[in-house]
């Protein structure tokens, strides 16, 4: 895609934004601080999500300024040769606009002397409330420079709004540009996966040792092979019993044959996430009781893709997950009946969280758990009380978000068997999950994840191979 085509993309989500905040509206949007790891050490530089959202732009210490008239100008670091010898090539004020497709340029060390005459004679300020530490101060500066002046003819804005409700209903439902994005690095993250999965076959087989972080060195090596910038996040590599800790980090477990591997792991390319998880055997064949759970996540994945569709509920996917879960940990004997009930009793009282605690999914995006409401906006005001069965907490169950053409979320059932009194001993210490992207279409959804396999057989096959 050239500039001219993203430029475009970028101008037509900030010219929606600018219907939303008004006609005499501004908004006030940084980009995210750069942070230190240690000493003179800095974390690789990664721009706030709403800001690149906006503008494309990934170098840190900037600003965008958008009216309500559709203006943008942008607040950046000015050429610095001899800075740039050190931290690298800088777009500068001169070139941006040309660039990046906006109005409007300059260093971002004339930021406070000139938001004051830009914010003058607005109506309302927009900036996003608590994502950034010291902005509402910041903003308080300005708009105090411009009471000082109220004399001289200066209006000063009546109100303050957040804007990030506002980016979070734009950024809920992905175009084109997104999902084809999002599309690839799908596709990365399940060659990764792929690769990590033959590595521990392989390496099993020759009679090498295996260690977590061996297959985690085969991830990240996939992902940046591909392009990929970023893993989305931290990634899991949770070899035996170590897959019943939900977010264990990949480190020197050793990876045995005969036990599980669990991996969620995924890339983020050019600011978009994937979040794909997968639970394998180490050596390539499922024993009979990791085969008997597994193949019950997996129904209950399906389950959940099946009610994810356009006029659904946010968590109808869970629900069904659910009802395949409890049932199938009654029929196990993972819960014994004589104890916790019926199906129905299961899922009332809650049952079935001894052994799946968590949500099936999440909305998806720039942000692997991405930005966006999860009550649905037109029922606002409308709830129902309960008393919680495991907490005792009075609960407010407010309408779950009606899904949309567009929206991508993840559908991410699972299974942990920690020991426990009357837990079937040949089910102990196997954690099983099983995670894919999708977004939502008019037939139901499109997952964007499964070019890596999920059938018993097919990951045998593959692992075979």
């Amino acid at each position: 895609m050239n500039a001219s085509t993203t430029n475009a993309i970028y101008a037509q989500r900030r010219a929606q934004l600018a219907k939303r905040i008004g006609p005499n509206g501004i908004a006030i949007l940084p980009t995210a601080p750069e942070q230190q790891r240690n000493r003179d050490s800095d974390f690789p530089y990664r721009p706030d999500s709403y800001f690149y959202y906006l503008t494309g732009f990934t170098e840190p210490k900037a600003w965008l300024v958008l009216t309500g008239d559709g203006r943008s100008t942008l607040f950046c670091q000015p050429k610095d040769m001899a800075r740039e010898i050190w931290d690298g090539y800088r777009l500068g004020p001169t070139d941006a606009p040309a660039q990046l497709g906006l109005d409007a340029a300059y260093s971002v060390a004339e930021l406070d002397a000139k938001l004051p005459a830009l914010i003058d004679g607005r109506d309302a300020v927009w900036f996003p409330f608590a994502t950034h530490k010291g902005l509402e101060t910041r903003i308080d500066g300005w708009l105090g420079a411009l009471r000082a002046r109220v004399r001289y003819g200066t209006l000063t804005p009546q109100s303050q709004r957040d804007l990030c409700g506002v980016l979070d209903e734009l950024r809920l439902v992905k175009d084109a540009h997104e999902q084809a994005t999002m599309l690839r690095a799908g596709q990365i993250s399940a060659a990764a996966h792929i690769r990590a999965m033959q590595l521990s076959a392989n390496m099993l087989r020759a009679g090498h040792e295996v260690r977590e972080f061996h297959l985690e060195a085969e991830l990240l090596h996939e992902f940046r092979r591909h392009g990929s910038q970023f893993p989305a996040y931290g990634s899991i590599v949770a070899a035996g019993a170590n897959a019943c800790v939900l977010h264990y980090r990949a480190d020197r477990g050793l990876v045995k044959g005969g036990e599980l591997v669990l991996i969620d792991a995924a890339c983020e390319l050019d600011g978009y996430a994937s979040d794909i998880t997968r639970t394998f055997p180490a050596n390539g064949v499922y024993s009979g009781p990791q085969r008997t759970l597994y193949e019950l996540v997996l129904a209950a994945q399906e389950a959940a893709i099946a009610a994810t569709k356009a006029g659904a509920r946010f968590t109808d996917p869970h629900d069904a997950a659910v009802k395949v879960l409890a049932q199938g940990m009654l029929d196990l004997k993972l819960l014994d009946s004589n104890k916790v009930g019926s199906l129905d009793d299961v899922i009332e009282k809650r049952a079935y969280f001894q052994f799946y605690m968590h949500r099936t999914g999440h909305w998806i995006g720039m942000d692997v758990h991405d930005c966006g409401d999860y009550t649905e906006p037109s029922e606002i005001g409308q709830f129902s009380t309960r008393q919680d069965a495991l907490t005792g907490d009075t609960i407010k169950d407010r309408p779950a978000r009606i899904l949309q053409v567009g929206m991508a979320l993840t559908i991410e059932p699972g299974l942990y068997v920690r020991p426990a009194d009357g837990v079937p001993e040949h089910f102990h210490h196997i954690g099983i999950r099983i995670e894919d992207d999708a977004i939502v279409t008019d037939t139901g959804c499109e997952l964007l994840t499964r070019d890596v396999p999920v059938g018993v057989a097919d990951i045998e096959a593959l692992m075979r191979a």
